[in-house]
């Protein structure tokens, strides 16, 4: 079936360009703005909101891109072929990645609501983060609408046939632009909206993602040895905080006086 003009546009020129500002964005970054990769933590602005919403976002976040990895770049064959039926790999994802959801969107909440209510905090955000939190919370809430419109309330909706075939094709200069344009609405909004989240990461604290402090798992041990302690001689009835403290070596200058002030 042959693509129309909006399809290659949108499904074929966006995804593209979205991953070339993605790559070049990153090498600008690393360049022009190394002390700025960084996620620019408010802890000590407030840390009672950050210390539940935190974790609870980024224990999330990871699900979900597991998730993710799994949906759409492994095919229908693989996990098949391991012995996962259709049935057993839907029910599955349906109910775990509305977990991972939901537990994204409660840190996600927390985070945006500590943002907005902490005036501190609140007078600190930058242009990057006002762009941010509004992209990255319209990308959860589609992925976690279209879910449930489609696969927990509605009939069911397989987009491993459609979404997944198109997302692979994108990586593997294949792309197939029918494969999506036929997809239910809120699965394209989604996968639009990730494409330019993609393209604005690179320009926010998205980066910190890539500073996780791997090379500590092979960083050799600081061991940290205490110099022994000279000990001095205790006078008989004298405690050792009694101890006088032993005089300090003087020079042969100031022993002798001085030939003016002899003089």
């Amino acid at each position: 079936m042959n693509a129309s003009g909006t399809d290659l546009l949108l499904w074929v020129a966006f995804p593209y360009i979205c991953l070339a500002v993605f790559v070049v964005g990153h090498v600008w970054r690393y360049r022009q703005d190394q002390f700025g990769w960084t996620s620019r933590t408010s802890q000590l602005l407030e840390h009672r909101w950050l210390r539940w919403g935190s974790p609870l976002f980024h224990l999330g976040a990871f699900m979900v891109i597991a998730g993710h990895v799994v949906g759409l770049a492994v095919p229908a064959s693989w996990t098949q072929a391991a012995g996962i039926s259709e049935h057993m790999y839907h029910t599955t994802a349906v109910w775990a990645g509305s977990v991972a959801g939901v537990t994204m969107v409660t840190g996600l909440g927390m985070l945006c609501a500590r943002r907005l209510l902490t005036r501190r905090i609140r007078l600190g955000t930058d242009s990057s983060d006002k762009v941010l939190f509004p992209l990255l919370s319209a990308t959860v809430l589609l992925g976690i609408s279209a879910t449930a419109a489609h696969n927990v309330f509605g009939g069911g909706y397989d987009y491993r046939e459609t979404v997944s075939v198109w997302f692979r094709g994108v990586f593997t200069l294949r792309p197939q632009p029918e494969a999506i344009s036929g997809a239910p609405l809120l699965f394209q909004l989604h996968a639009l909206s990730a494409c330019l989240l993609f393209a604005v990461w690179p320009f926010t604290r998205l980066v910190h993602v890539w500073s996780a402090p791997i090379g500590y798992l092979a960083r050799p041990y600081l061991v940290y040895r205490r110099r022994a302690a000279t000990a001095r001689p205790v006078a008989h009835g004298m405690t050792p905080s009694m101890t006088p403290p032993v005089p300090r070596p003087v020079s042969r200058e100031a022993r002798e006086p001085h030939p003016r002030r002899a003089a």
